[in-house]
């Protein structure tokens, strides 16, 4: 049932065709529900004696037999509240009703809420217990991974994230609208074929803040395009300041035939922690990798092996920074894999630049990291640039997490609002035209007037009137004879019983009003009665009928 409501509420079509209100009606409160009638055990005190009982007049045994009828309907009521509360709750998880409830909602919650996915080993939410955001609001934290997260949003600001977590081998499902984001996640690896990066288009397009920015985090998906602005640093800082390793990309396996030199590191798409890296030693091995790459549809770059002595790694975590090093004890080429011995040396004014420089790629990195090798040959190899996803090495792990932690705050506390800002209503077929359409005219404006009735004089616009009737047609007087006050006007003697026919509403030909539009001289006057101080019973002469211009025009013969 649930689920045919949300597939229904989510069609436009549906939503247009509901009548005008009905929306509104599932934001007006419920109606409290009258108590249940007493029942007459329930009436008589305590204390009754069975003597009293027995003198009870026969009356109270209807209300006994009427009670189950208010049951059944408390039943049914509940039964069509719940439902109501459930079209309530997925039509405002659509976006389709009123965003100003969601808004006052938001604004009465005295919390913020964070949503942080990273995997469930780290608490964040005892990190960020008895923080606050602005000095008065708590921040409530959800914690999940990228499989188990779902969401949809709105263009007008609406969105709703959907979680399923397991927590003690009990399934729990939420709904929320979080008003931050902290990913600690990779959103994109081809090794362990996980893909969500329809997850940050997402929030992107909701317009939710993030650490790092969900911009960042995009372009952090393939590694060849962030070498790419590595490329653009070097070009800028010259090898002495970054010094970057030199690297060749292939968009697929089509161009990978020969090496110049040997060995190499060859990279098959976009993975961590080692995985798709693999050491060629010759002509021949370098033709089988270029075979495989050619089954995985994908690019691949490759990079000269560098013998190095150990690896370095310098992190920045908003203002803090920190160094380190790691040197491979089990002899493995990658230090990252089997045994190795990590240490932290000192902050360098060369490795400060190097990650600083790094930070300002794709609008600015809150969280990165910087990875070097240094080669026996005495020269540092700058390979890549890890964002907000990193894992925290080394035994400061719990102060660099703190660090996260006041990181975040600070972003939320400069992101967002005190109160929080409604977003723009979207338009609906059922929406009413907005109040700003309706304002009356100003008196300074003329108001706009309707064309004057077929056959009437046409007035020009510099003359129109300015009273409050526009629309009465201005009476022709004959040349030299000017309009006088109507009170003064006599009284239209009886004339003959045939009066002249109106001309028709019909809507005259082109050349008719062609003809119209030309200056017309005045029509013939009618001989006006002179006025006399005692009107004479005589009648008036006879007058002829005369005929109407427009009647005796061929032209306004098809109106009849």
């Amino acid at each position: 049932m649930m689920n045919f409501l949300r597939r229904r509420l989510s069609d436009s079509s549906f939503i247009a065709n509901l009548p005008n209100g009905y929306m509104t009606d599932l934001q007006r409160p419920e109606p409290q529900q009258p108590p249940p009638p007493p029942s007459s055990a329930s009436s008589a005190p305590a204390s009754a004696s069975p003597a009293a009982e027995r003198r009870q007049p026969p009356q109270s045994a209807p209300p006994q037999q009427q009670q189950p009828p208010p049951q059944q309907q408390s039943t049914g009521s509940s039964f069509f509240s719940s439902l109501s509360n459930a079209v309530k709750q997925t039509a405002a998880s659509a976006g389709l009703v009123d965003p100003s409830s969601a808004v006052s909602a938001a604004a009465g919650r005295k919390f913020k809420l964070l949503l942080v996915i990273d995997e469930p080993h780290t608490d964040w939410a005892k990190a960020f217990r008895g923080k606050k955001v602005h000095g008065e609001y708590d921040i409530k934290v959800e914690q999940a991974e990228f499989s188990e997260i779902n969401l949809i949003a709105h263009a007008d600001g609406n969105y709703a994230v959907d979680i399923q977590v397991f927590r003690n081998g009990t399934k729990v499902v939420r709904s929320f609208r979080p008003d931050f984001v902290l990913v600690r996640q990779h959103s994109f690896s081809m090794a362990e074929n996980e893909d969500f990066r329809n997850l940050i288009i997402g929030m992107q397009y909701a317009g939710i803040p993030s650490v790092n920015s969900l911009e960042s985090i995009y372009n952090f998906c393939d590694k060849p395009w962030v070498f790419a602005q590595l490329v653009s640093v070097y070009k800028t800082l010259g090898p002495e300041k970054f010094p970057l390793i030199e690297q060749t990309f292939y968009p697929n396996h089509k161009e990978m035939l020969t090496m110049p030199t040997f060995p190499v590191v060859v990279k098959i798409g976009h993975a961590h922690s080692g995985m798709g890296k693999i050491k060629v030693d010759n002509h021949y091995d370098f033709q089988d990798i270029a075979s495989v790459v050619a089954l995985t549809q994908t690019y691949a770059t490759t990079e000269p092996f560098i013998d190095s002595k150990y690896d370095i790694r310098i992190q920045k975590i908003g203002s803090n920074y920190k160094a380190y090093m790691r040197t491979s004890i089990s002899g493995n080429w990658k230090t990252n894999t089997g045994s190795a011995m990590l240490e932290q040396i000192a902050m360098s004014d060369k490795y400060k630049l190097w990650v600083d420089t790094c930070s300002e790629i794709f609008g600015g990195l809150d969280i990165c990291a910087v990875k070097a090798v240094h080669g026996k040959d005495g020269k540092d190899y700058i390979f890549e640039v890890m964002d907000c996803a990193m894992p925290l090495i080394g035994e400061h792990q719990t102060e660099d997490r703190q660090h996260i932690t006041d990181l975040v705050v600070s972003k939320m506390n400069q992101m967002l609002s005190k109160t929080p800002i409604p977003s723009p209503q979207r338009p609906t077929a059922t929406q009413q035209p907005q109040s700003g359409s309706l304002k009356e005219p100003e008196p300074n404006k003329i108001p706009p007037q309707r064309p004057p009735p077929q056959g009437g004089p046409v007035q020009p616009q510099g003359m129109q009137s300015q009273s409050q009737e526009p629309l009465q047609p201005q009476r022709m007087y004959p040349p030299g004879q000017s309009a006088k006050p109507s009170t003064s006007q006599p009284q239209r003697p009886p004339g003959p019983t045939t009066q002249q026919p109106r001309p028709q509403a019909q809507g005259p030909s082109s050349t008719r009003l062609s003809k119209e539009a030309e200056p017309q001289p005045p029509p013939a006057p009618q001989p006006a009665p002179q006025p006399a101080p005692q009107p004479a019973p005589q009648p008036a002469p006879q007058q002829k009928p005369q005929s109407h211009p427009q009647l005796n025009d061929p032209d306004t013969h098809y109106c009849r």
